[in-house]
């Protein structure tokens, strides 16, 4: 769990919370044990004093019933239950003096007043005590941490759809539709799961069509490109017959690279890795790229194999290698690879604005007609979708475009 988690802030927030009623408990039951210990010692000290002088003649009866008739107290008048009250008791507290002593005693919960004078012995059973007073004072903390605790598992329980959420959304944001994060609750949280569950079916049915009107459209298109090129074969003039050739498979390339941007865009992924040597994928690009070897300089290791996506990595690197000479001042292009990294180096001015740009779609440098088109679009989402980063700079002169982290292909 993350500490920057709506979850963790909660549970760190109740313990907090609970952690400041326990010690509130510590502090107040000691407190009060110590206010009601002094109040009765208090009540027994004035009591026991109050008797002994009644014992010693200083003061007559009804004076001492007087000063403690307001304490409900009950004298213990069974000796036998005196002496055993007496020696199964627990001496609280113990005082002697000149005229007698006295002493606080504890019995199953209740107090008793021990009083001896000479030979006399007292006993006092304290029906005002009360033996429950912390048992009530812990049921309510008890009570009060029941509700907290109960509170932060109804919490909890309440914003718990918005992990499930998290979770989906997270699956959606690498490109998954396949998602439900449906809720039958009626809380504010639920109404947005809900809602971004119909937006993603929404989406996705949008993308069906989409691949759908694609599909079609590149459908209808090979089959009079397939004509065309059974039609061409039986013109006589050389010349002509090249030149046309040359232009349906221009058109069969372009069919093939909307295929490519259809299943990269669609969040389809690499459906087809392979291990593949690299110098046959810059072959294969370079047939499609459609343009003379000598134009190509190729520093690679021809044992190096990479497992990709033959047809997206091909059309890639036939982008590249396409506008490398395209805009390139020599129209020459050099092709190289170093521990990490394949690089796409051309000589020419820098580009006049980062990378980012570049690879939107249909973008063009400033006052000029030339634009990439979707180019370095379709070369950027091939890199991605094969966990490689599309990097850029210029040095001396040249432009290097970069594949970042090949190895990880190895």
């Amino acid at each position: 769990m993350s500490k920057s988690s709506i979850f963790y802030s909660i549970t760190f927030i109740f313990l907090i919370a609970l952690t400041g009623i326990f010690l509130a408990f510590l502090f107040l039951m000691e407190y009060d044990k110590k206010e009601y210990t002094d109040k009765l010692n208090q009540k027994y000290s004035i009591i026991a004093r109050a008797t002994l002088f009644h014992l010693n003649n200083f003061i007559t009866e009804s004076e001492l019933k007087e000063q403690i008739e307001d304490y409900q107290l009950s004298k213990i008048e069974d000796k036998k239950l005196m002496d055993f009250i007496i020696s199964q008791s627990v001496v609280i507290q113990k005082i002697d003096s000149k005229i007698g002593a006295s002493a606080i005693l504890k019995y199953q919960k209740y107090h008793y007043l021990l009083i001896q004078h000479e030979d006399s012995i007292l006993l006092f059973k304290d029906e005002d005590f009360q033996p429950h007073r912390y048992d009530v004072i812990r049921g309510i903390f008890g009570l009060i941490l029941l509700i907290i605790i109960v509170a932060y598992i109804m919490t909890i329980r309440k914003i718990k759809p918005l992990r499930k959420l998290k979770i989906q959304m997270d699956k959606f944001a690498k490109g998954s539709l396949d998602i439900n994060c449906k809720s039958d609750g009626e809380d504010e949280i639920s109404e947005v799961a809900n809602s971004f569950h119909n937006a993603v079916e929404q989406i996705q049915k949008l993308n069906n069509s989409r691949q759908l009107f694609l599909r079609n459209i590149m459908h209808e298109l090979k089959t009079p490109i397939t004509k065309g090129r059974i039609s061409v074969e039986m013109i006589q003039d050389e010349k002509q017959k090249k030149r046309l050739i040359g232009v349906f498979e221009k058109l069969e390339l372009l069919i093939n690279e909307f295929a490519s941007i259809e299943q990269i865009t669609s969040g389809a992924g690499l459906q087809n890795v392979k291990p593949a040597r690299l110098l046959d994928i810059i072959d294969e690009s370079i047939d499609l790229a459609m343009v003379s070897t000598d134009k190509i300089k190729i520093e690679v290791d021809e044992d190096l194999i990479l497992h990709v996506d033959f047809r997206l990595f091909t059309t890639a690197i036939k982008n590249l290698i396409d506008n490398a000479i395209k805009y390139s001042i020599d129209h020459f292009v050099i092709i190289s690879t170093s521990k990490d990294r394949l690089s796409f180096i051309s000589k020419g001015s820098a580009l006049q604005q980062s990378l980012e740009h570049y690879v939107q779609p249909f973008t063009q440098e400033k006052n000029t007609n030339h634009g990439f088109g979707l180019g370095l679009y379709i070369v950027d989402n091939i890199a991605k979708a094969h966990h490689l980063k599309f990097t850029y700079k210029h040095n001396n002169g040249y432009n290097y475009f970069n594949f970042e982290k090949i190895d990880s292909l190895l």
